[in-house]
Order: C-alpha cells, then structure tokens, then sequence
C-alpha cells in the first residue's frame, strides 16, 4: 500500500445533456480549468457506451472483455481523473440498469449520454497522482509522484 494525504481544491456540478459523450465532456473541463486529480460521482443515462466488464482470466496483464451498451440505460458510477503526462485519463466505474436488469463494468469509450447525466467533479489539491502505462501490469496504475518518506508502507 501506498498513499499521499491532500486537500480538496475546486467542486465542479457538471450537467451533460442527451448525445453528449460523458468521457469528453469531463476531459474538456479539466483541460479548460487545469484540473491535474479528481475523483468525480455520475448519475443519469446513458444510451450507448463501451463497457469492460471483467478480465477473461485473473492474469496480468488482463485481457478485458468487453460489453457494448447500445439501449438506454439508468447509470450510477463513481470515477477518477489523473494524467497520464499531460493527457487526463478518465477512470470510471459504473452500474448500468435497465428494465431491472444491471450491467456493472468499466465505462472506457463511447459514452453517449441519454436524456441528461449529472455530473460532480471534486479537484484533489497537495498531491501528486499520475496514471501511466505499466507494461508489466497491462493497464494505467496510479502513481504517487510525491517524496515516499509520506504514507508508504513497506
């Protein structure tokens, strides 16, 4: 384990309307408010999106099995946003339902909103968080770019 403490910066509600694509819209209001971490809270629709909603095997590196959402569907996801060099990678975690039925995954691409998502987006401020690529690990893992002497346990 590893962490780093910080403090919250700036809160941002965010209201996405239909067609919108969720994944962009978030990029753009970090880049445009040089948002650098965040961790953010969604809730509405959804009506298509690219959905990973598991590895095939528990190995690593994963290989993602992915689900397309096509139809509209009720969507409750918690997310994060660091960089990835000056790139914001979007990480986001979701319950898709419909007609009582749910689909829980990893919302990666594709993100059409329906009807209208709600979006709270909360800035991290004092630490220093980046997601880059780990050939070993096959995925983006956060990394902690702060001094080690805080939070790492060995």
């Amino acid at each position: 384990m590893e962490y780093r403490a910080g403090s919250m910066g700036r809160i941002f509600y965010i209201r996405l309307d239909d067609g919108d694509d969720l994944h962009q819209c978030i990029r753009e209001l970090v880049v445009r408010e040089q948002v650098r971490s965040a961790w953010f809270q969604v809730f509405g629709g959804l009506k298509k999106a690219g959905v990973v909603t598991g590895p095939r095997e528990p190995v690593m590196p994963p290989d993602p099995v992915w689900t397309t959402v096509t139809e509209a569907r009720e969507i409750l996801g918690i997310g994060s946003v660091f960089r990835d060099g000056e790139e914001p990678l979007i990480h986001l975690h979701a319950a898709m339902g419909r007609h009582g039925d749910t689909l829980t995954g990893c919302v990666r691409r594709d993100s059409m909103v329906y009807l209208v998502d709600e979006v709270l987006l909360m800035e991290m401020t004092g630490i220093d968080v980046t997601r880059p690529w780990s050939d070993e690990r096959g995925f983006n893992r956060p990394e902690f770019d702060a001094p080690k002497d805080q939070g790492a346990a060995g």
